[in-house]
């Protein structure tokens, strides 16, 4: 079943257009991973979502209904967390939990204190006295505190140490195990790699790849450190290969995958004595998009 579904989605501000043709769709129990660079429409396709802004163009729907029309009766069974939490500063963190929670219709449970505990917040201070991070503490304790069908995360972990992000990485898994479905917006790509099935890559109001994991990776590069009896030469004129740096004994490149077959058996000619290799990263796959991007230009 499909819980969020956008076709040929376009917004303009005057002759700005932030969002050109943009299709997502994230089912029931899925981890979606909305990711790209400050900048390039993530929160404005979000807020179209949320019925806040007007879609220019194309349909945003979720749970079957129209994003714009039937906002009200979408928002009854979705969960929001901003990049930058903004509270009631002479509610305490507590009142605001249990302000949202009452607004859902819904009843306070017990995973709300299990959600302040796992998150360290202190319920009892005032918002005003809270920093960033201890207001985002609230949104996700109220948020994920919900019965929501649908979390829709906007840059969710803006402000958290290590140690609550590992938390909220918890969170997001278990409400997966729970059929719930996420829409994680970040430009944290090493949260989106942990977390997700798929992703979504957006660049300056396009999608300009999407897919699960496993097939986005034949389009990043390994990382290689190599040592050899002999000198290692020639690297640079093998197709696929970039970034080779001398180290005293060793090389350090990057090679495309679909190449890595033909490189190892050009090294293997010099004698290898140690070979490491560091698995591609979602990084890798940006990063290598982004060059694409600026040698097109």
């Amino acid at each position: 079943m499909k819980m969020l579904e956008t076709n040929n989605l376009s917004k303009r501000f005057g002759k700005f257009t932030a969002l050109d043709g943009i299709n997502l769709e994230v089912s029931e129990g899925e981890v979606f991973g909305f990711i790209g660079p400050n900048g390039a429409g993530k929160s404005t396709t979000i807020r179209i979502l949320l019925g806040i802004l007007k879609a220019t163009s194309g349909d945003a729907k979720m749970f079957g209904k129209d994003a714009w029309s039937d906002a009200v009766d979408i928002h009854k069974r979705i969960a929001y967390v901003p990049g930058d939490v903004n509270l009631w500063p002479n509610l305490t963190g507590g009142e605001v939990i249990d302000l949202f929670t009452t607004l859902r219709g819904a009843k306070i449970t017990e995973k709300r204190e299990q959600l302040i505990e796992r998150f360290d917040l202190d319920p009892r201070k005032k918002c005003r006295a809270y920093s960033k991070g201890n207001r985002q503490k609230v949104a996700l304790v109220s948020a994920f505190s919900s019965d929501a069908d649908l979390f829709i995360l906007d840059e969710p972990t803006s402000g958290l140490d290590p140690l609550m992000e590992q938390v909220f990485q918890e969170c997001v898994l278990e409400a997966k195990l729970a059929g719930k479905s996420v829409l994680l917006s970040s430009h944290i790509l090493s949260e989106v790699e942990k977390l997700c099935d798929r992703v979504g890559i957006i660049r300056q109001g396009k999608i300009i790849e999407s897919g699960s994991l496993t097939e986005l990776r034949h389009l990043t590069r390994t990382n290689l450190l190599v040592e050899t009896k002999e000198r290692l030469s020639d690297l640079e004129d093998f197709k696929g290969v970039y970034d080779v740096v001398e180290k005293e004994e060793a090389v350090t490149f990057q090679v495309d995958t679909e190449e890595l077959d033909h490189v190892i058996r050009h090294i293997s000619k010099f004698g290898i004595l140690k070979l490491e290799s560091a698995p591609p990263t979602l990084e890798d796959l940006f990063m290598r998009h982004y060059e694409k991007k600026v040698e097109n230009a």
